[in-house]
């Protein structure tokens, strides 16, 4: 445990926000899995209604820095070409 009292905040400080960054990825999992539960149904409406409801929750979990920007780019455009190769 740390001594100085600067290093306790900080440790304080790092789980807050290891707890605010854990939800939001973890709600950035749970959108990704939903489209990719909507493509394998086969369904090509239902997938696109659920990459454009995931979109907005991706975005913002690259926003706040929990998600890198070229990661999210690459789970929406893989997404979308799986979704543009369903029949």
């Amino acid at each position: 445990m740390a001594n100085i009292a600067s290093a306790r905040k900080r440790a304080r400080q790092a789980l807050k926000r290891r707890e605010r960054n854990m939800s939001l990825r973890t709600a950035a999992r749970s959108a990704i899995k939903d489209v990719k539960k909507a493509i394998a149904s086969g369904n090509k409406a239902n997938a696109q209604a659920a990459l454009e409801k995931s979109r907005p929750i991706i975005d913002r979990v690259s926003s706040k820095g929990v998600l890198h920007p070229n990661a999210a780019a690459r789970h929406k455009r893989r997404l979308a070409h799986a979704i543009k190769s369903l029949p």
